[in-house]
């Protein structure tokens, strides 16, 4: 037992996962807005891992602003209510694919628009935070990145509409991936 005095030794975080396929999925995590709805939008990809093979048990988050640029502020995201609440998961299939039903957010505050994006895999010691931007969308952070290393944090429109976003936790095409101090583990 340690006294008030005492400093403890950090210790390294455990791996997340693959556990989260039984216990965090839900029935419509992905689907932020019904198919169909006015406006719907498919947001959809592949989770790599280092050597390009598609990661079938990772978990992908999304938090979204709505199309008026307003972050929603309502609780209950796993009971939406018919209410848009700006938040979704999706875990991936046996081909590493995950996708979700939303709309195209607008920038907050006149910034770009973008989906912040959190993503657990097997043999991460945390989870992972970066962006989705919108085709087209830059911003201060963005412009200042190289270009080969803004493009991976782009969404591409794809011929039916949708977007499509790559994940690649490593490797040549890794995704850029944030920190977040207040998140440091």
């Amino acid at each position: 037992m340690t006294t008030p005095t005492e400093t403890l030794a950090p210790t390294p975080g455990q791996t997340i996962g693959p556990f989260f396929h039984d216990a965090l999925p839900y029935a419509g995590d992905s689907l932020l807005v019904p198919p169909g709805s006015a406006g719907a939008v498919r947001l959809h990809g592949t989770v790599y891992d280092g050597s390009g093979a598609p990661v079938p048990d990772a978990l992908i988050e999304i938090r979204q602003a709505d199309p008026a640029g307003r972050s929603p502020r309502s609780e209950g995201s796993l009971r939406r209510d018919g209410r848009f609440t700006g938040w979704g998961r999706a875990a991936t299939d046996a081909s590493g694919r995950y996708a979700f039903t939303t709309v195209e957010p607008s920038g907050v505050d006149g910034g770009a628009a973008f989906f912040a994006v959190v993503v657990f895999a097997r043999g991460l010691l945390d989870r992972l935070f970066t962006r989705a931007y919108l085709p087209g969308e830059t911003d201060p952070f963005l412009s200042g990145l190289p270009e080969a290393d803004a493009a991976t944090l782009r969404a591409a429109r794809e011929p039916d509409g949708s977007l499509r976003f790559d994940i690649h936790l490593q490797g040549d095409r890794e995704t850029v991936f944030l920190r977040y101090p207040r998140h440091d583990g």
